[in-house]
């Protein structure tokens, strides 16, 4: 996935009221906004080197949102709204193997009343759901988790998946590893342990996680390597 416009890069000064962040350009502050509405949990020291998308949308009153955030000389895409189109740019491509050659790619499809997976993917008449979780959590060096807080809307999730294993359907989640560098994804079990357990009771059941990893650049970020998951 290309960024529509080249990213301008600048320093962080603070995020507030979870959709705002103030950056310093060329000595400038401006303010951007923060499509990220979760804890960014170790992404957010002042003086982090960012990068923004700049607009020219009239109708928009900030001019700028945030896209990467480089922090402990990696850097990692924020925008959690991107994630879907990373991922369909990744299944029309081939890049995620276990979903190779889809005669089908269908984003945001409604199960049941409730819930809406990110993907309904068809090959040779199997129907898969396909559901995308943005990472931006890493708290040593190669290793990337999640979730960075509770999240109770992602524990519906799995057990939704259960649901769907039951009605016929393969079910598959994909942990997007927006952070450089990772080799190994994991699941932040003292975070969350609710999250943690629904994982292990819809791994059994038989859906299928996945992680991989994003090449990240201020003109692009894409899919590129598949990471070990660990079950700790």
């Amino acid at each position: 996935m290309e960024f529509s416009k080249p990213l301008v890069k600048g320093k962080l000064i603070k995020r507030y009221k979870r959709f705002f962040a103030d950056i310093i350009i060329n000595k400038d502050i401006v303010t951007a906004h923060c499509p990220n509405t979760g804890s960014m949990h170790g992404l957010l020291d002042e003086g982090n080197e960012v990068y923004l998308l700049p607009s020219n949308d009239p109708k928009r009153k900030l001019k700028y949102g945030l896209e990467i955030i480089k922090t402990r000389k990696n850097l990692v895409g924020v925008n959690t709204h991107i994630a879907n189109k990373i991922t369909h740019h990744a299944l029309k491509n081939n890049l995620i193997k276990e979903l190779k050659d889809s005669d089908l790619i269908k984003p945001e499809v409604f199960f049941n009343k409730e819930t809406r997976f990110d993907f309904l993917i068809e090959k040779n008449k199997q129907k898969s759901f396909l559901e995308v979780k943005n990472v931006t959590l890493f708290r040593d060096k190669k290793t990337a988790e999640f979730p960075d807080a509770v999240t109770e809307r992602g524990s519906k999730h799995l057990l939704t998946l259960i649901d769907a294993l039951k009605k016929g359907f393969k079910a598959y989640l994909l942990f997007l590893v927006q952070i450089q560098n990772m080799e190994e994804f994991k699941i932040a079990k003292d975070i969350d342990v609710n999250y943690y357990n629904n994982y292990l009771l819809a791994k059994k059941a038989g859906v299928n996680f996945l992680a991989y990893r994003c090449n990240i650049s201020s003109k692009k970020i894409y899919i590129d390597k598949k990471l070990k998951i660990i079950d700790v």
